[in-house]
C-alpha cells in the first residue's frame, strides 16, 4: 500500500504493524493468502514478516493459518500504563467544554475541602481564580456536596471535623442540619447545585464520577457566571451533557482499571 511519508519513515516497520491490524475479531486465524489480500503487500513480503513476528512471539501458527499470541498485549500495555486517571478524563472533559461554552473541573476531598486535580477552562472573568491544586471549602461548592454526599455518616462526620485549609469564607456557611438536609437532596438527585455559595457570581453543576465498583472517587463539574447564565439554563442545557461526560469517563476508568498490573 502506497504511503506518502518523509525521508525517516521505515515502511517495513509500517508493514508489520499493517499485518498485525488484520487480525480482528470473527477473524482470530488468517491465512498467509489472507492477510496479502487484506494489506495488500506481495506474499513473500508478508510471510517474511509473518515469519519475524512469529520468532518474536507476536504470532503462532494455528489451523493452516496464524494467529496472534497474547504478547501482543504488550504493545497496548506501555500506552495504559502511563495514562493517569486525568489523561482519561481529560478528553471527555475537552468535548464537554465544547458543548456548553463554559468551564469544566475534577475535584476530591481532602479532608473539609475539595481539591482541583483536573481542568479544562474557557476564558471568563470569574470572582475565584482556579488552577490544579486550588482547595475551596466541600460544602459550599458542588463538587463537594456530591463527594461529602457520598460518604458514610461516620466518614462525614470525620471529614467535616477537621479543619480546612482553603483560606476562603464562603458565603454559604450551613448548620450540620442544613448541610444533611442539602446532602440528602444530592443523594436523590445525582447532582449538586452551587448557586453563589461560594462566592458572588459563581454557579456550579456538579455530579459524581464512579470507578469500575460503583463508588464516587471523583466530582466533574461545570461552572458559569451567573450574571450570564441562568440556573433554569445550567440544569436544562448543561447537566445533561455533565451527567454524560462523567458516565463516559467513569467507563473508561473502570476500563482502565480492569488493566491488569505488571508483576
Amino acid at each position: 500500500m502506497a504511503r506518502e511519508a518523509g525521508p525517516d519513515f521505515i515502511e517495513a516497520l509500517a508493514r508489520g504493524l499493517d499485518v498485525l491490524r488484520c487480525f480482528r475479531a470473527g477473524r482470530p486465524v488468517m491465512t498467509l493468502s489472507e492477510i496479502a489480500a487484506e494489506t495488500g503487500l506481495a506474499r513473500p513480503t508478508v510471510r517474511r514478516i509473518l515469519l519475524t513476528l512469529e520468532e518474536l512471539g507476536y504470532v503462532r501458527t494455528e489451523d493452516r493459518g496464524f494467529a496472534l499470541t497474547p504478547r501482543v498485549l504488550e504493545l497496548g500495555m506501555a500506552y495504559v500504563n502511563a495514562l493517569s486517571l486525568w489523561d482519561v478524563a481529560r478528553p471527555h472533559m475537552r468535548r464537554l467544554v465544547e458543548q456548553t461554552g463554559e468551564s469544566t473541573s475534577m475535584a476530591q476531598l481532602d479532608g473539609g475541602d475539595i481539591v482541583y486535580v483536573a481542568r479544562v477552562a474557557v476564558p471568563k472573568l470569574v470572582t475565584l481564580a482556579v488552577t490544579i491544586g486550588t482547595r475551596f471549602p466541600a460544602p459550599a461548592t458542588s463538587m463537594g456536596k456530591v463527594l461529602l454526599a457520598a460518604l458514610s455518616p461516620a466518614d462525614l462526620t470525620r471529614v467535616l471535623a477537621e479543619p480546612g485549609r482553603s483560606g476562603i469564607t464562603p458565603r454559604w456557611r450551613p448548620s450540620r442540619d442544613e448541610l444533611d438536609a442539602a446532602l440528602r437532596e444530592v443523594r436523590a438527585k445525582g447532582w449538586a447545585l452551587a448557586d453563589q455559595d461560594l462566592a458572588h457570581g459563581i454557579r456550579s453543576v456538579a455530579t459524581g464520577v464512579r470507578d469500575g465498583d460503583g463508588r464516587v472517587v471523583a466530582a466533574i463539574n461545570v461552572t458559569v457566571h451567573a450574571a450570564e447564565t441562568s440556573v433554569e439554563h445550567l440544569l436544562e442545557h448543561h447537566l445533561p451533557l455533565l451527567l454524560r461526560a462523567a458516565a463516559d469517563i467513569g467507563h473508561d476508568w473502570s476500563l482502565l482499571g480492569a488493566v491488569p498490573l505488571e508483576a
